[in-house]
Formats: C-alpha cells, structure tokens, sequence
C-alpha cells in the first residue's frame, strides 16, 4: 500500500516499495550482533504434509539474522516428530523443536496443572504459542520474538524481517508489532475481520462510546493476523488465551503492559494467501462461528475489567448495533469490488453476517452466565515466582528430546 496515513492510537509502518528485502536483511544482521532474535513457529504436523510449509522452510534458509528457531510440533507422534527434526535440519540456524504430545513435555504440563496452572489440557495454538514463549524465556540470551503461522500459502521472507525490523533497530522504541497485510485474489477475504470484528468494535463504541481501550482495538489494520513480534521483557508478563481468541487477547494483554507509544503495526506483505476456514454454524460450533464467539466473549471480559457494566438490554441493542454495522459494512465492500472488478457475493456476505449476530447472542449470554469465561494462561512471570526451578526443567527435556 502506498499510504501513510496514521488514523489511529499507535504507529503504523506502511511498506512504500522502494527499499530492497536484502538491505533490510543486512541491517537486522548488524542488530544480530548485539540482540539475538528467535523465531516462533506454531505448527502441526500435518502442515508440514503441505506445499505452504516447504515453502516457509526454502524461505527461510535464506535467512541468516535469526539466533535460533522454536517450532512447537501439535499432533505428531514419535516418528513423526524425528522425521521433523530431520526436515528443519536443514535450516542455517539452530531448531529446537516442542514435541508437545511426548512425554517429557506432557510431564510439565501434569506438573504445571498440578501446581494450580489451568487450560494445559486442551490443546490448540494458544497453549503452542504459550508454551513456545516459555521455552524461548529459558534462553537468557534472547532479546526479540517473531511468530507466524505455518499454512501461508504465498510466505517469502520478507514476513520475518518486517516483523523484526521495527523492535531490533537502535533508534526506535517498540516493544510490540503487529503485521498486517491486504487479503484479495478474484474475491475479498478476510470475512471474520471485515465482516465480524471491524463492525462489532464499531457497535460497541456506538454504545459505550470512546474508550481508551476500544479506540486501540479499532487501530489495528487486521487485529485478528496471527503475525507479530515482541521483545522479550514484555513476553514474559503476557498471559496467553486458549481459545480461537488469542489474537485479541494478546493485544489486550500488551495494552495492559505496555504504551500505546511502544506498539506499531507493520505491512509484511502485499497480499497473504493461507488456508480458508470453514464458516462454520451455530449448531457445529466450530469454523469462524467459534472463532467469532471466542472474540467476543474475550472483549466483553476485557471491557468488564474495565468497568465496563454489562446488561441484557444492552447485549440486545449490540445485536440490533452490529447489524446496521455489518450492513454498513458490506455496502463498503460491494463498492469497492464494483470499482476494482472483483467478485463480489452479497449473498453469502449476508448469510456470514447473520451467523455473526447469532454468535453475537450465544457469546453474550455465555459471558452473562460465567464473566470469568475460560482462564488465561499464566504469564510465563508467575509460573517462574510459583515454581522457580521449572525453567531449567523445562530446558532439559527440550534438550534432551532434541539429541
């Protein structure tokens, strides 16, 4: 995008073209020498069964900045986790991989829970990233995390560099960076972010007006990117969701432990191609459905927090709010796919709207029932202050499944 328009609370760091990936590179190999970097990559086995992560992994045996890289491996028995290690060998640094379902790894988290640390039995991204953070703040000599998904279809490694770029250099002040990117091919992506989190923030300000918080959560370019990076003094005071509401959970987390002044969001990449999720119902509860859910309940408990009081009639005019939003919004994008050429559905924008309002509904009353919703994961700080000799635990077993 060729803009460099700052509409909102933090900086917005557009990429306008004209600067070379390899210069970009070379300044983050000068920062390398004082600051390590480490990758965190979230992945299943199963992607790595697809053209996305071969792709990711040519890509980034190119890159010669990074320290090391985490990946945190979900589903993947024995030999599969070997035949893994042996993939990410190729790669010119240093891989330590979670094998999350084996047993050493499956100790701690007996152990954490034993402690009285919650949500370490389901399994998902949240409790990957959660606990990729807490092995990568064993290393003492980390100063700066990244983290992207592995199912980017189009992945060059520009993504990496961007999200470094701004909380490495010596000039700047950034402690966190969110990546963003535009989602169009013959059609618009992106439905849960256009279509659910864009008016749904937009009717809560209707309704409660200006916040502070909101006005912050309405900055972000595409608030639901599972790309972003962070320093590591801010990582280790984060807590981390379980649920399929871990992106605005986390930009909820860094707004509480960090200045506005100290975020920025990035453009990555020009246009990001990943696997489509299935829109879901009300009755499967699963898809951008539960995903929907999931964000609101987050938000209501964030703004509860807050101060924020809550009542059916309000939760009742929210629903009637987002649908004169979301309306608003389609005729938005009708317009602009008329001009641009591109196809464009209001049919199905309408059908995933009204999905949208029901998970509106199911996520109010679920939040009316139990505020407290599903527990966070413990900032990697307080499991430290409740079991002081984990982390060298921690990085033993990682050690040790990694010989």
């Amino acid at each position: 995008m060729s803009d460099f328009f700052q509409n909102g609370v933090i900086t917005t760091l557009q990429n306008h073209g004209d600067r070379s990936l390899e210069d970009i590179e070379n300044e983050l190999m000068s920062f390398a020498k004082r600051h390590n970097m480490v990758l965190l990559l979230p992945a299943l086995y199963s992607e790595f069964e697809t053209p996305a992560m071969k792709k990711i992994i040519e890509e980034l045996k190119h890159v010669k900045y990074l320290h090391k890289i985490i990946l945190g491996l979900d589903r993947a028995n024995e030999s599969q986790f070997e035949e893994v290690k042996q993939i990410m060998s190729v790669l010119p640094c240093e891989v330590d991989i979670l094998w999350n379902d084996g047993p050493r790894i499956k100790k701690l988290y007996a152990e954490l829970t034993d402690a009285g640390f919650p949500g370490l039995n389901t399994p998902g991204k949240g409790r990957n990233v959660w606990t990729m953070l807490g092995y990568g703040l064993t290393l003492s000599d980390t100063y700066a995390f990244a983290l992207h998904d592995c199912d980017i279809v189009n992945y060059n490694r520009e993504i990496p560099a961007r999200l470094f770029f701004p909380i490495m250099h010596p000039a700047l002040d950034f402690e966190f960076n969110k990546g963003y990117y535009s989602r169009v091919s013959s059609k618009l992506h992106g439905r849960a972010t256009r279509l659910f989190y864009t008016p749904f923030i937009h009717s809560l300000r209707k309704i409660y007006g200006s916040s502070e918080y909101l006005d912050y959560m309405n900055s972000f370019r595409y608030a639901l990117s599972g790309e972003f990076s962070f320093i590591r003094t801010l990582g280790r005071g984060i807590a981390i969701s379980p649920t399929w509401g871990l992106e605005v959970s986390t930009l909820s987390e860094v707004y509480n432990n960090t200045s506005n002044r100290r975020i920025c969001q990035t453009e990555i990449i020009e246009n990001y191609e990943h696997k489509h999720q299935n829109l879901g119902s009300s009755d499967e509860g699963s898809g951008i459905y539960k995903m929907a859910v999931d964000i609101a309940i987050t938000i209501f408990r964030v703004m509860a927090q807050q101060g924020v009081v809550f009542s059916s009639a309000a939760f009742k005019t929210l629903q009637t709010t987002y649908f004169q939003e979301s309306r608003f919004e389609i005729s938005k994008y009708n317009a602009l796919s008329k001009l641009s050429a591109i196809e464009f559905n209001r049919e199905k924008e309408i059908a995933a709207v009204n999905l949208f309002e029901e998970a509106i509904k199911e996520a109010a009353e679920k939040f009316y029932e139990n505020p407290m919703g599903t527990p966070l994961l413990s900032p990697w700080i307080t499991v430290r202050s409740v079991l002081p000799d984990f982390s060298d635990k921690f990085a033993a077993f990682v050690k040790e499944d990694n010989q």
